[in-house]
């Protein structure tokens, strides 16, 4: 997920009425990958939470969710021909289902330096690319880099993505070629 900060925001945030919120705090279990794309995939099948969301002909538009244990949860819409760009999530792991229309997904297949960097040359074989139906999901671990698109040209997307622990920044990339390049990190308060 990227986040979906360049959208038009919907300052709502509600829990999933299909999957239950855990509880927080100090005595709350992280959840496991497994758990988060449990709760993609249960929230994505939620009709009535899908059909809520507002969606825009120009830009992305969200609904904050509430995840399980304590993780970062969104319900996104995709506008035909949006897209994120290429960005991870820095120590976050989380996933992703496509709740209606498809979203292709290129991904990276190395994991990148945290910091101290600001171009690389990517070899040969790492690129990887998958079209998510509806219904269909993907998760993922920490420092995962991808991008995300709608490369429909007439219809919307809509999508559920969680991240634990929440994102703390997130890392966004130009590439040309094999040369990617770090452009800007961005932090919660650049996108809440």
């Amino acid at each position: 997920m990227s986040s979906p900060h360049s959208a038009v925001p919907t300052a709502v945030s509600v829990p999933s009425p299909s999957a239950p919120v855990a509880a927080t705090g100090p005595s709350a279990a992280a959840p496991t990958v497994a758990e988060l794309m449990d709760f993609v995939r249960d929230t994505a099948r939620d009709e009535a939470l899908i059909a809520s969301l507002p969606l825009d002909p120009e830009g992305r538009t969200w609904i904050r969710l509430d995840g399980p244990g304590g993780s970062e949860a969104w319900l996104i819409g995709w506008p035909p021909g949006t897209g994120t760009g290429w960005h991870d999530h820095a120590d976050s792991f989380g996933a992703f289902t496509t709740a209606s229309g498809a979203l292709k997904e290129h991904s990276l297949a190395v994991r990148l330096p945290t910091d101290g960097w600001k171009t690389l040359e990517l070899t040969e074989g790492v690129d990887r690319s998958r079209v998510l139906a509806t219904g269909q999901g993907r998760a993922f671990g920490q420092n995962h880099v991808h991008e995300v698109l709608n490369e429909s040209t007439d219809a919307h997307a809509v999508s559920v993505h969680a991240y634990y622990p929440p994102l703390p920044r997130i890392r966004r990339f130009s590439r040309t070629g094999a040369v990617l390049r770090l452009e800007q990190t961005e932090r919660p308060e650049d996108w809440q």
